[in-house]
């Protein structure tokens, strides 16, 4: 039988990125003790009062249909939101709801780039950037993102690969999985150069509200003059611990909005106004867990640099924001993959070998940061031996 091409380009860009934290989950439900330290799932439940509101809605007959563009209360509340942070006007005809991140970019991607066109993302990336970009038909174009640099993107690095047929710079400050922040004369700098060459700027921010304490957040809608070509992309799923919700959004020009709309509208034709209510109330006030995941998060990666780093030949590369830490464990012999095979195998601790995010990060691991302090440490440690372990054995 026939398939579209699409499902050759994403062959292998889904889970099968996320093989060991399947294999932990796997390993737990047969009984065994896991620290897992893979996904980002925020340490704390969903506050009570969006789920009374959830609720509440839900109670009261918010449960019927919606439109493509998002209830009422949440496009103003986002609109708001946006005003108020960026320092300029945002309408609500600049907003655009769907559900989660990941479809909002999804979507986003579908109305600006399709076969032909190239797309420039930083290496290493999130692990579902590489499908969201190859389900347009769309080229990804890597640029790399350099240790010895924070791992934030250069405009000259950008420059360097830009062609005729680059459309969009595809940009996630604060970033997963190393938790770099673009400064702002780095944003400044890349703002320029897609300036130049006439690119849309797409920025995932979903880890904004997650910035790690005496770091500033900058983001490419801070720049009036980009305000023609800059698109933004987050949801509720980390900053108010509701992953499960799927609640986001985009904010763009309004004409891009306009263009989006069919898509959406055939996608989805609407999120739950139940759903939308809640998050209506998230994003109008400061959200009561953020502030305490940041502090926690920020906490638990010194925790680890001081249980790892330079311990038999490890290297940890402190986030400054988001939910996890990398580890450099190329002094092992190992790639990363293997490495973090090994390791769930012996010590019963899961984390993501780094070669899930790119090629930048081959012979490293990603560690979350979303386990209790103890269960930290103790994997930290568990880490720490498997290492020696292996150079004792190689010696």
């Amino acid at each position: 039988m026939r398939y579209a091409s699409v499902t050759d380009r994403l062959a292998g860009l889904g889970g099968a990125k996320w093989e060991i934290h399947a294999r932990a989950r796997a390993m737990k439900a047969a009984g065994a003790e896991i620290i897992e330290l893979t996904i980002g799932e925020p340490d704390v439940p969903t506050p009570a009062q969006l789920l009374s509101a959830a609720a509440g809605a839900m109670t009261s007959g918010r449960t019927g249909y919606s439109n493509g563009r998002g209830e009422q209360a949440v496009v103003a509340a986002l609109a708001a939101r946006y005003s108020a942070r960026r320092g300029r006007q945002i309408g609500t005809d600049q907003v655009m709801c769907l559900p989660g991140t990941q479809t909002t970019l999804y979507a986003v991607l579908r109305t600006l780039v399709e076969a032909g066109d190239e797309v420039l993302l930083g290496d290493p990336m999130y692990a579902t950037y590489e499908g969201l970009i190859s389900q347009t038909g769309a080229k990804m174009v890597p640029v790399p993102l350099r240790p010895e640099l924070g791992f934030r993107m250069q405009a000259a690095d950008v420059a360097a690969r830009i062609t005729p047929r680059t459309r969009v710079l595809f940009l996630n400050s604060p970033h997963n999985p190393t938790g770099a922040v673009l400064r702002a004369d780095d944003l400044r700098a890349l703002c320029d150069v897609a300036r130049a060459h006439d690119l849309w700027i797409l920025s995932d921010e979903v880890y904004e509200d997650l910035v790690f304490p005496g770091v500033s957040f900058t983001s490419p809608l801070d720049l009036p003059d980009m305000a023609d070509r800059v698109v933004v992309a987050s949801s509720i799923s980390k900053s108010h611990a509701a992953p499960g919700f799927r609640s986001g959004w985009c904010i763009g020009p309004a004409e891009f909005c306009q263009r989006l709309l069919p898509l959406s509208e055939t996608m989805l034709f609407g999120s739950q106004p139940f759903i939308a209510d809640m998050t209506a109330l998230a994003v109008s006030e400061h959200s009561p867990v953020a502030d305490g995941m940041a502090e926690r998060f920020s906490r638990r990666a010194g925790l680890i640099a001081q249980t790892l780093d330079g311990v038999a030949g490890l290297r940890v590369h402190r986030p400054e924001a988001g939910m996890f830490a990398l580890v450099d464990v190329r002094a092992t012999g190992l790639s990363g993959a293997a490495f973090a095979t090994s390791l769930l195998e012996r010590t019963h601790v899961a984390v993501m070998p780094g070669e899930s995010f790119g090629a930048g990060l081959q012979g490293w691991l990603r560690l979350s940061l979303t386990q209790s302090d103890d269960r930290t440490v103790e994997a930290a440690g568990r880490i720490a031996a498997h290492a020696a372990t292996l150079l004792g054995n190689a010696a």
